[in-house]
């Protein structure tokens, strides 16, 4: 039976700068899109307010804050080279 070796503590961090990078470009993506997605309300509750369904929060916040997830995933599941 072979005896399996412990393995050495590696001093690397498990992500690289650029990974870093990403991973805070997504978060701002993501912070944007939610930003997009806010407002519309109205001041007077018996007032409807059709900007409630606007093409900027119904679509272009959604697609700007699942860009962002999908930046995020990249960033942290991504094999980046060592920046030296």
């Amino acid at each position: 039976m072979k005896k399996v070796q412990p393995q050495q503590a590696s001093s690397q961090m498990a992500t690289t700068q650029k990974g870093i990078r990403l991973m805070i470009a997504g978060l701002l993506v993501m912070v944007s899109g939610f930003l997009l997605l806010s407002g519309g309300g109205s001041d007077d509750p018996q007032v409807f307010n059709y900007a409630m369904f606007d093409w900027r929060r119904l679509v272009a916040a959604p697609i700007v804050i699942v860009a962002g997830i999908v930046v995020e995933v990249i960033a942290i599941m991504g094999r980046f080279k060592e920046d030296k």
